[in-house]
């Protein structure tokens, strides 16, 4: 045994260096056990976080478009069984009578109601599939275009359906839906859903005689006005626009605005200031035609100077 006094604490200072080699690499062995720890597992290789939104908000699309299309489905189904079952098909009293007032407020329920299963059941699939591709885009788009559909197609129906007739059916929003469908991708400069109307309309094309009075018996008003709806929130709504689209007049707002500033105050600085008129105040400035002395000065007091001879 050595009886060097510096053996000790050199051997500790050796072993108590600070590599920062030895540390990377450790780090790295780390890193890589974690990795393949986790090969396989729920949080193991997990995409970058750059990647996530895209891919969530493509699942709440598809989520959003499949609540609708099954809320959709489920909705008519349920009214036409229990307007069957239980009321007898009563319930189609509530379509829209042309021109009589007390029906007007049934352009609301006129599209959930049905005739027979053979009507609802025409009007399932489209309708669904519509309400899907529709949903895709937010719940705001689903809304303000069956909001237009509803309104539009239901008083249009209610003023030119006919007199003494009873207009039901969900095919006002499967026309409606559709219409908005194939021209919503025109007025928002959108490629993709310019394909999809193309495509749409290729598969659809036989929809286009029920906006004319061909069928008896075929509420071809309800069709007709419920597409122009469809066309009407193509054209005016902007809730749909693509992101693109919506930040060009987002900046062409601003760019406006700024604009706007820059000629007011530009306009500010041109203008004149108003010149004193003969019966303005002309606040501290003195008159040169004003003495500076009264003409009658006192004659007593203790401020008098009598002249001098």
């Amino acid at each position: 045994m050595s009886n060097n006094p510096y053996s000790t604490p050199q051997n500790s200072w050796n072993q108590q260096t600070h590599n920062p080699y030895a540390q990377s690499a450790q780090a790295h062995r780390t890193n890589q056990q974690s990795q393949s720890a986790s090969f396989g597992q729920p949080g193991g290789f997990r995409t970058p976080a750059h990647q996530r939104p895209s891919q969530n908000t493509r699942r709440a699309q598809m989520k959003r478009g499949l609540t609708y299309a099954v809320g959709y489905v489920v909705l008519i189904w349920a009214v036409h069984i229990i307007s069957t079952l239980i009321f007898g098909g009563a319930l189609v009293y509530f379509g829209i009578h042309p021109l009589e007032l007390s029906s007007l407020p049934y352009i609301f329920t006129s599209p959930i109601l049905h005739v027979d299963f053979s009507h609802v059941l025409s009007n399932t699939v489209p309708g669904a599939i519509f309400a899907f591709l529709i949903g895709c885009s937010s719940h705001r788009v689903f809304w303000e275009v069956t909001a237009f559909v509803v309104l539009i197609g239901g008083l249009g129906t209610w003023l030119f359906g006919g007199p003494g007739t009873n207009h039901v059916g969900a095919s006002m929003l499967v026309y409606g839906w559709l219409a908005y469908l194939l021209v919503r991708g025109i007025f928002n400069r959108s490629g993709a859903q310019i394909a999809l109307g193309v495509v749409l309309g290729l598969l659809y094309s036989g929809l286009v005689w029920g906006v004319l009075p061909v069928d008896e018996g075929i509420s071809w008003q309800a069709h007709l006005f419920g597409a122009i709806g469809g066309i009407a929130a193509g054209m005016l709504i902007t809730s749909d626009d693509p992101p693109a689209l919506r930040a060009k007049r987002e900046a062409k707002k601003a760019e406006k605005l700024r604009a706007e500033r820059t000629v007011g105050a530009t306009a500010a600085q041109q203008q004149p200031y108003p010149q004193p008129g003969p019966h303005t105040h002309q606040g501290t400035q003195p008159d040169p035609h004003t003495p500076r002395f009264p003409s009658n000065p006192p004659q007593s007091g203790p401020f008098y100077n009598p002249p001098r001879a």
